[in-house]
C-alpha cells in the first residue's frame, strides 16, 4: 500500500505561499486547502491553486443538518477539487445526504470523514460528553461512516492501526499529526513520524510547517517523500 504527501497551506492567501508552491511543483502533487485561506479568498484561492498544477484537498470539515451539507457538497464539486471533509459526528444522515449528493454531482470526487481532532486528547474528549477513549471514538465514528458510504476517513496516526482491523482495505486513510522525528508537535497531541505512518498503514500523510518553515522547502518534502518510499 503506497502513501502520498499533502502539503498544508497555512495561510490566508494563495499569494504568500506562491512562490514556495512553484518550488514544489513537481516534488508535491497535493495540497490541502483549509478554513483560514477559503474564508479569507473563497473558491478563487482553489482555482488559483490547482491552476498551478496541484491536485487539492479541500478541508472544509462540513457539519450542518443533511440538506445544507448536501447542498454544500454540490456546490463545491463545480470546484476543481479532488477531496473534501465532513465532520462524522454529523451522523449517519447528514453523510448519507453528502454522499448521494456527491455520487450525483462529483463521482470522481473522495468525501473524507472527519472522527476526532488531531488537536484532542482524552481528557479534552472526555470534556465534550465522551466517556470511551479517542481510539474507540474514531473506530466507532469511522465504522459509521463507511457504513454511510463515505471511502475515506481523517484520522490520527495513532488511530491507524484499529481502524485498518476494523475497515475495508479500500478506505483512504489520511493523517494529520504528522512530525518528522527532528520537528516540534506544535499544536498537534497524538503525532508519528512519516515512515511510521506509512508503516501503519497510512494513505495520505498531511504536513505543513515542517516544510514551509524548513531552510530548504524543497529537501524537506524529498526527504519525507523518501521516507514514505523506503517505509
Amino acid at each position: 500500500m503506497s502513501c502520498d504527501l499533502i502539503l498544508v497551506l497555512d495561510a490566508p492567501s494563495p499569494r504568500e505561499v506562491t512562490p514556495a508552491l512553484k518550488q514544489l511543483s513537481g516534488t508535491v502533487r497535493w495540497v490541502k486547502v483549509g478554513l483560514e485561506m477559503f474564508t479569507a479568498c473563497g473558491p478563487d484561492c482553489v482555482r488559483e491553486i490547482a491552476g498551478l498544477g496541484f491536485n487539492v484537498f479541500l478541508d472544509l470539515k462540513l457539519h450542518d443538518i443533511p440538506t445544507t451539507v448536501a447542498k454544500a457538497v454540490e456546490s463545491v464539486s463545480r470546484l476543481p477539487i479532488q477531496m473534501l471533509t465532513l465532520h462524522t459526528g454529523g451522523g449517519r444522515e447528514m453523510m448519507a445526504w453528502a454522499v448521494k449528493a456527491q455520487q450525483q454531482h462529483a463521482p470522481n470526487l473522495r468525501l473524507l470523514g472527519v472522527t476526532v481532532l488531531t488537536s484532542m486528547s482524552g481528557q479534552q474528549l472526555n470534556e465534550t460528553g465522551v466517556a470511551g477513549t479517542p481510539e474507540a471514538q474514531v473506530v466507532r465514528l469511522g465504522r459509521l461512516a463507511v457504513d454511510a458510504g463515505l471511502r475515506g476517513l481523517v484520522c490520527s496516526p495513532l488511530e491507524i492501526a484499529p481502524l485498518r482491523a476494523a475497515l475495508p482495505v479500500d478506505v483512504a486513510l489520511v493523517t494529520p499529526g504528522i512530525r518528522p522525528r527532528d520537528a516540534k508537535a506544535d499544536d498537534q497531541t497524538r503525532v508519528m513520524t512519516p515512515g511510521e505512518a506509512a508503516r501503519a498503514g497510512a494513505s495520505y500523510i498531511v504536513v505543513g510547517r515542517p516544510i514551509f518553515k524548513a531552510p530548504d522547502p524543497v529537501a524537506a518534502a524529498r526527504a519525507i517523500l523518501a521516507e514514505l518510499q523506503s517505509a
